[in-house]
Formats: C-alpha cells, structure tokens, sequence
C-alpha cells in the first residue's frame, strides 16, 4: 500500500513538472514563432528605380562606395539606373560603374549605353554613359533599345533614334519578367519626351506578358506627354517627392507595371546618396 502510495506520488510529480515545462515553454515557443514570421522573406518581386547621379551625392562629392551601400539599403531584388558611366570621363575617374556596383551588391548588370564614345587615349576602354539594370535573379536576355533622343554631345543635332532603353529578361519567381529602365529628355519642352514615350509604348505593345518600366523621367505624373504611358502601365505611386534629393518638390522618378502585376508598398527612401531619391515598390502577380 505504501509502495502503491509512493508511485502515485512520483506519477504526480512527474505529471505537474510535465505540465510546467509545458507552461514555460509556450511563450517561448510563440516568441520563436513570430521572430521567425518577423524575418521571413516578403512575398513578391522587390524593383526600384535610382538615378545614381554618376556615383556623386547631392554634396558633389563623387563616393560610389556610398551609391552602392544606398542601393544595398533598398533590399531590392531588380534596379533600374540611370546616369551610369562607364569608362565616361574624370568625373567619376573613368571607372566602369555598372560593373563595379555589380560586384559590390552582387547581382547581376545589364548595361545599355546612350552615348558610346572612342577612348581618351590609345588603348583606353571606350567612353560610354547610360542606363542599367541590376538583377538578383537571373538574366535570360537583354537589349539595348533605341527610343528618339535629342543629343548632349553633339551641338545642333535633330531629334533621332538612339540606345539607351534597356530591356531585360530576368528568371523571376512565377515565370520570366521583363524589366525596362529609361532616362527621358530633361528639356521643358515636352517634345521629345512626347516623341520618347511613343517609341517605348511601341515596344511594350510588341510583346505580351508581365512587363515592369523604371526610370527618371523628367516629368511628373499629370504631365500631359506622359498620358499615354497610362493606357497601359500602372504608376505604382510611393507618395511622396523624388527630386532634389534633400528636400523634393518633384515626383520625376518612376517604377510603373503591366496590369497582370499588383503595386504593394511603393515609396520613396531618404537618401542624398544621389540627386534624386530612390523609389521602390513590391510586385506580386
């Protein structure tokens, strides 16, 4: 009887140090739950576009150490450019940008150059500025198209066909995406702009598919050369200014998409790594 007394006690004892153990490791375990939900990737497609200001901030003062960890900070997982040089000139001591931020952020680079000049000096890489598009995923494809441009480099030239509007096909969750990046005319007269968002329609009407469009430019949305651009893309509005940097009176700076995309979380970072701020939103389809 004692025996059976003494067991009874022990089972007891085990019992209530079960149900203890349990009690204190319920909050952990919902700690550890939502630690885990807090960390977990986001769904979607993260895209943004940044004007890079050839690697020099608002102060000037060329830092391309500084682009990069800014582009870093986007937790992106594709970047439109704009203002990338390349081998361009001393302002950003012809270093190749594209290449460099690549390898910084590891991703990969489309580079599609505007101009695309002979070098300094014999021997010396060829001088080129434009656009590029970084990609964690990656690329299957990649074009350098040609949209009207009024160029900076040669006085006195009309309005003509130029590269400089790069498309890219990256491996994306889902299914390939095409991503596009373009720099437009920076004059107030809107006719090249006008001339500019004609030509790109024309390519995104060619192919079928999810498709998203970055890129400054130069405009803000109710500008009437922009309209168009409206019939088929969506703005994924960030609410809020992109230029100057510092204190922005101007939305100029655009991450657009297909209508077989959805917009979620789109806006602006503070940043005086560029002129211009970044804009980011999250795709999903």
């Amino acid at each position: 009887m004692i025996i059976m007394r003494l067991a009874a006690a022990v089972m007891a004892a085990v019992l209530a140090l079960g149900a203890a153990t349990a009690a204190t490791a319920a909050p952990g375990a919902t700690a550890a739950t939502a630690a885990t939900a807090a960390t977990a990737p986001r769904p979607g497609i993260a895209v943004a576009t940044y004007n890079i200001h050839a690697g020099a901030g608002e102060d000037g003062v060329f830092d391309l150490g500084r682009t990069a960890a800014a582009i870093r900070e986007l937790h992106a997982d594709i970047v439109g450019l704009q203002e990338v040089d390349v081998h361009w000139d001393a302002r950003s001591g012809y270093r190749d940008e594209a290449a460099e931020l690549a390898r910084a952020l590891r991703m990969h680079v489309f580079f599609a150059p505007i101009y695309d000049l002979d070098p300094p000096a014999p021997g010396a890489p060829r001088r080129r500025y434009g656009v590029a598009v970084l990609s964690r995923y990656p690329v299957i494809a990649a074009r350098n198209l040609e949209i009207t441009r009024l160029s900076t480099v040669t006085p006195g030239a009309p309005p003509a066909p130029a590269p400089g509007f790069a498309e890219v096909t990256v491996a994306a969750p889902g299914g390939p995406l095409r991503v596009y990046t373009t720099h437009l005319d920076y004059r107030a007269d809107p006719a090249v702009r006008r001339a500019q968002v004609a030509d790109m329609l024309a390519v995104l009407d060619a192919r079928p598919g999810p498709e998203i469009l970055t890129g400054d430019f130069n405009a803000e949305p109710a500008a009437p050369e922009l309209a168009p651009l409206w019939t088929r893309l969506m703005d994924a509005d960030p609410h809020g200014g992109t230029y100057p940097a510092a204190e922005p009176l101007k939305r100029i700076d655009f991450v657009t998409a297909s209508r077989q995309l959805t917009a979620r979380d789109a806006r602006t970072i503070a940043s005086t790594a560029s002129d211009h701020r970044p804009v980011i939103a999250r795709f999903t389809r």
